[in-house]
């Protein structure tokens, strides 16, 4: 199975690929897209949108895996992440894509074992589960891989 996970945002917006056979882990792609902060919204999220059709249609994935909007202090970051959230829905569904959400706490709790983990251990686990160098790359990244490594544990998982 091929299961694309994806950290929305629309400053920069991660996904991870990874094919899941058995218990085993293989990373297909990772990287992210990043707008413009001066272009109107709309067009950055036409971007968005855009490159991951083009994911979509290269990679061909299975399913998709998509952290659930996480509600902070900050009213704007929410709503523009709510939105580049929609852009993501809208692109797996025009990819005939089957979705499935995770809240941070699931993917911490599945990766970690611990729901307040911080980034520094996610992206351990994230780079140990699937063998990954010690490069640096963006946060977004690492969630993105993140979600994806939890939805083929709870699909793969008989008491999920």
């Amino acid at each position: 199975m091929r299961v694309v996970g994806v950290d929305p945002g629309v400053a920069i917006m991660g996904y991870g690929i990874i094919d899941f056979e058995g218990r085993n882990y293989k990373v297909v792609e990772y990287n992210y897209v990043k707008t413009e902060p001066n272009e109107p919204l709309a067009e950055r999220l036409q971007v968005i949108y855009q490159n991951l059709m083009a994911v979509f249609q290269q990679f061909k994935p299975d399913q998709l895996a998509v952290e659930e909007l996480f509600f902070n202090k900050n009213v704007r970051t929410v709503m523009a992440v709510g939105q580049a959230r929609g852009v993501v829905l809208l692109a797996a569904a025009n990819a005939n894509l089957t979705v499935y959400e995770y809240t941070p706490l699931q993917v911490k709790q599945t990766l970690v074992g611990y729901g307040r983990a911080d980034k520094k251990q996610i992206e351990y686990m994230v780079k140990v589960l699937l063998k990954l160098p010690e490069e640096r790359w963006p946060d977004d990244v690492t969630d993105a891989l993140a979600v994806a490594i939890c939805h083929v544990n709870h699909i793969s998982t008989p008491y999920s």
